[in-house]
């Protein structure tokens, strides 16, 4: 007997991956959990791009809003939470689709991880407040010098990413990436079927910088203003793409154009980075188009209904 379908939905952000996932779920009675690293925080809304209340009426949602603003969510315990869920939705014996564009989420919950060394805090402290004092860069520079290929894959302004990396380097007192390579853990129990939305270029540039203004326009600074005042700015997701540009409006750093501009060109650079690290997923059946174009549904449907046991 064969494992059960797990559908597996990737692509850059604004490919329409949430609207392809319903179509799917609709079709197949399907359970939808979410991989992206910022909606499942809670009270992060405007900027995420979460399924509307209508969206999630149409199916079963899992890992939105599940976590606190302060708290922290590793790509460890987001797999550990997604492998539980999935074994539910197998048990209900419907079909799980696994929806988002966190790599290193996808990665963990596919593959498994390293067992790393613990967080730190007061290292993590020091680290910030050494990026503080010596620049934008220092803390990529850092990981260059203790594992270079970790330190190619990740972005020189992504510090969350950094920062664990670096922390990985001297609690091992070895490369991270030496310790890729060790422990797996491998997702078992289930026949995997990827599909990778690419819509053409430009269209999707298009599409992003759209969105971008969009989440000005309906309260994005508001609710990252709100969220500061709630939290400080303490809030990790805070840091992440649109929020970190909101905030320095906020601040005075930049005048609202120059932060929606700046979020339009945060989000198509992120759009790059994500095809490139999902090029690199195996066995992906790639479609050319947007997860809402008729023909992009009517490929998925098939591609699941020839693999669904």
């Amino acid at each position: 007997m064969s494992d059960p379908l797990l559908v597996v939905l990737l692509g850059p952000t604004g490919s329409g991956k949430t609207a392809l996932s319903i179509s799917i779920a609709e079709e197949f009675s399907g359970e939808i959990v979410n991989c992206d690293s910022v909606a499942v925080y809670r009270e992060f809304d405007v900027g995420t791009a979460k399924p509307t209340r209508e969206e999630r009426t149409r199916a079963p949602h899992h890992l939105f809003d599940i976590v606190d603003p302060t708290e922290p969510m590793t790509a460890g315990q987001y797999a550990r939470r997604a492998r539980q869920v999935l074994v539910e939705i197998r048990e209900r014996e419907h079909l799980p689709i696994v929806v988002g564009g966190t790599g290193l989420y996808l990665r963990a919950l596919l593959d498994g991880l390293f067992q790393g060394p613990e967080r730190s805090e007061s290292l993590r402290a020091r680290l910030r407040e050494r990026e503080t004092a010596r620049g934008s860069g220092y803390l990529h520079r850092m990981l260059t010098r203790l594992d270079r290929q970790a330190a190619e894959k990740i972005h020189a302004n992504d510090a969350a990413k950094l920062i664990r990396a670096i922390e990985v380097c001297l609690g091992a007192r070895q490369p991270m990436t030496e310790l890729w390579q060790q422990g797996r853990d491998p997702l078992t129990g289930f026949s995997i079927l990827r599909i990778g939305l690419d819509p053409e270029r430009q269209a999707l540039y298009a599409r992003i910088n759209l969105r971008a203004e969009a989440m000005f326009a309906h309260g994005l600074v508001e609710e990252a203003g709100g969220l500061i005042e709630r939290y400080g700015h303490f809030a990790g997701p805070l840091d992440s793409l649109g929020y970190r540009q909101a905030v320095e409006f906020l601040d005075g750093k930049l005048t609202r154009e120059a932060a929606i501009a700046a979020a339009q060109q945060g989000h198509r650079n992120y759009a790059k980075r994500q095809l490139t690290w999902f090029r690199r997923e195996p066995g992906v059946h790639w479609i050319q188009g947007f997860g809402d174009d008729l023909a992009t549904v009517s490929k998925a449907l098939d591609l699941v209904s020839r693999q669904i046991p």
